[in-house]
């Protein structure tokens, strides 16, 4: 089959992932591609960013999108006219849908009313504030900027400023907290009535100044088992005061839950766009398998297709056994603006592509299940897996689900295969067994 460009449809949504990689500091625990002191590259970026954004939406034809999210970093670092021209773009480039969720990262302390209240005039619609605890200790160990105190007057601004629906991030299991601190941490963040709350165990990453300082034996290592109380006393009071649990980290009102992360934990597709965005597609949903010698693709730069991509992939037919791809952008600032303004307006679907990976079907298998177990009410829907993998999960799995039933670590009901209430906290060694 000879199918060009032109005539490639996605009669589905899209999830978007926009990565602003900068922010004022780098805290102690952040392990992700972010920037500190970069404020003279923010208009080259989102120049570049635009253009990457438009070069996605003519790829994929202006294809329909239901949820964005806004990362980083710190989005909100840039100002609202970048940000203006950012969402703009993909209005031109994509088809937003009328009721998309469209989400933006900010932290507490740095944003004023009027700011919040731009912002929401862009079209965003959920804000998600990192305040990651209400102890000042804390925060300082953390590397955070705000205080304490500025959690509660940022929300309170952005109520006054029209947010209807906000979340805020905490972190738990760091070195030297106590359970009360922690009490009190969670008791703040439900009396501020946010509609969602995200709660994250410290991961000790190296090449962060917190591994650092516990490697130099300046702080302990943090308390698994303390982590672990932590964990089950947040589920009570959250519980307690009308919070449902969706995910493993995830807490939230009716309603509320985070419908672009719903998207990840579903395996479904999605783009990312900004410098180290990740984008997934899966191969029935992806029309990357077909594209004729006449393609305007393979005029594409050498060292983005042929290099790194492999003109012989994209080209490969329907009958590859592989699943899907998935690719993500250079992570440098300036790579990425070189690689973008290098590019112009080809149509390629990934112009700051950094690297790529073929996700066979047994990967992606164990991917599907994997995050669905996540998903703590909703599972794994047996029909649904039958149906996207031509298998049951039983003839995919049988023996390792099995075993796993017999320790009291899944359960299953209703056609849904679900992680039982203790094994939350041992997610990882139930899902090595589908890897």
């Amino acid at each position: 089959m000879n199918t060009s460009v032109s005539a490639q449809v996605t009669p589905f949504a899209f999830s978007l992932y926009i990565h602003i990689p900068f922010c004022r500091v780098k805290c102690a625990y952040c392990n992700f591609n972010t920037y500190a002191n970069l404020d003279d590259r923010y208009s080259d970026y989102v120049r570049a960013l635009n253009e990457e954004i438009q070069a996605m939406g003519r790829y994929w034809q202006r294809p329909a999108i239901k949820t964005i999210f806004i990362g980083g970093g710190t989005p909100t670092v840039l100002n609202i006219p970048q940000l203006k021209s950012i969402l703009s773009a993909c209005r031109t480039a994509f088809n937003i849908l009328p009721q998309a969720e469209i989400t933006s990262e900010a932290n507490p302390g740095t944003v004023s009313e009027a700011y919040l209240q731009d912002l929401l005039a862009l079209g965003v619609n959920r804000l998600s504030f990192g305040a990651q605890s209400f102890d000042n200790t804390e925060l300082k160990l953390l590397g955070r900027l705000h205080p304490a105190e500025e959690i509660g007057d940022t929300l309170a601004a952005a109520r006054r400023a029209g947010a209807e629906n906000v979340n805020l991030d905490l972190i738990y299991g760091l070195p030297q907290q106590r359970l009360n601190t922690w009490r009190n941490t969670l008791q703040q963040t439900i009396a501020l009535k946010v509609e969602h709350i995200s709660l994250y165990s410290l991961t000790l990453e190296h090449g962060t100044a917190l591994h650092a300082r516990i490697a130099r034996d300046e702080l302990p290592a943090p308390d698994a088992d303390l982590a672990a109380d932590m964990y089950e006393l947040a589920d009570d009071l959250l519980a307690d005061a009308g919070y449902a649990q969706y995910e493993i980290s995830n807490w939230s009102k009716t309603g509320r839950e985070c419908r672009h992360n719903l998207t990840y934990w579903r395996n479904q597709p999605y783009l990312g766009v900004g410098a180290g965005a990740h984008s997934f597609m899966t191969a029935d949903r992806r029309p990357l398998t077909a594209i004729d010698s006449s393609s305007p693709l393979n005029n594409y730069p050498e060292n983005a297709t042929r290099s790194a991509w492999g003109v012989e992939k994209i080209n490969a037919p329907r009958t590859t056994r592989y699943a899907g791809q998935r690719w993500w952008n250079v992570k440098s600032v300036s790579a990425y603006i070189e690689k973008i303004t290098a590019n112009g307006k080809t149509p390629h679907p990934h112009p700051s592509l950094g690297d790529w990976e073929e996700i066979d079907r047994q990967l992606e298998i164990a991917e599907t299940i994997i995050l669905g177990l996540r998903l703590t009410q909703e599972g794994v829907s047996l029909p649904a897996f039958e149906a996207r993998f031509g298998q049951s999960l039983a003839e995919v799995f049988g023996p390792q689900v099995k075993k796993l039933k017999a320790l009291k670590l899944l359960v299953e009901k209703d056609q849904r295969l679900r992680l039982t209430s203790q094994a939350r906290l041992v997610g990882n060694q139930v899902f090595m067994e589908f890897l």
